[in-house]
């Protein structure tokens, strides 16, 4: 135990980088997915039939490629097509892309467990389909999705370790280069799950405490 402490206080300054960049490709691409997600849902319920389909056949196509697969479509076969992008900047688009689909079906579902009545209601004092949804559906909307958003996060910040398959060098990468060259797998590994551990403890914390306020209502 007590070299478990020393190697952890001589690594950890080296993996702390590592955190910083897994931080940076989590909120990168949750807001990227978030983005993309309500546009894909805003489409499947938009009532216009191309729309629909389009969008759901986006979601269906994102959703039966691995992220490992896109990750490497984006930043090695992108080049071929006169694309270049950063190893961060692919990371970002394409766990932003992957996730993208499940966030879309969760804000459909939310979406679509508002009263029917308040739309109509809406409706009938002259709102429009947008103003509608931004006034009277996406506030409503946004409470019901919050716990599952949260879970969503959470799946993010783990699967940013699949970055390092394409040398960004965030905390799993760093924790691979350690432990290669020390041959210290145990207590690099150990101290690498801590550290993502205690990264996620308060995202589980906040979900627990949206899903608390959920039912109560």
């Amino acid at each position: 135990m007590k070299g478990f402490w020393h190697d952890a206080a001589e690594f950890f300054p080296i993996l702390m980088s590592g955190v910083a960049l897994t931080i940076i490709v989590t909120i990168g691409s949750l807001l990227l997915s978030t983005v993309l997600g309500l546009i894909w849902a805003m489409m499947r319920v938009s009532g216009i039939k191309v729309l629909s389909m389009l969008s759901a056949s986006l979601i269906n196509v994102i959703r039966g490629i691995p992220i490992i697969v896109l990750l490497f479509y984006l930043y090695f076969v992108m080049p071929d097509l006169g694309v270049t992008l950063s190893a961060l900047q692919a990371a970002i688009l394409g766990l932003g892309i992957a996730y993208s689909a499940y966030q879309a079906e969760n804000f459909r579902a939310g979406i679509e467990a508002i009263d029917k009545g308040q739309i109509e209601a809406a409706q009938s004092i002259g709102m429009g389909w947008w103003l509608t949804m931004r006034r009277v559906v996406l506030p409503q909307a946004v409470r019901i999705v919050l716990p599952p958003y949260g879970n969503v996060m959470i799946m993010m910040l783990k699967d940013s370790s699949q970055a390092s398959t394409i040398t960004v060098a965030e905390l799993a990468l760093q924790g691979k280069l350690i432990a290669s060259s020390t041959f210290k797998n145990t207590n690099v590994f150990t101290l690498v799950a801590l550290m993502y551990l205690t990264m996620s403890i308060p995202l589980i914390l906040l979900v627990r405490h949206f899903e608390k306020r959920a039912g109560k209502k």
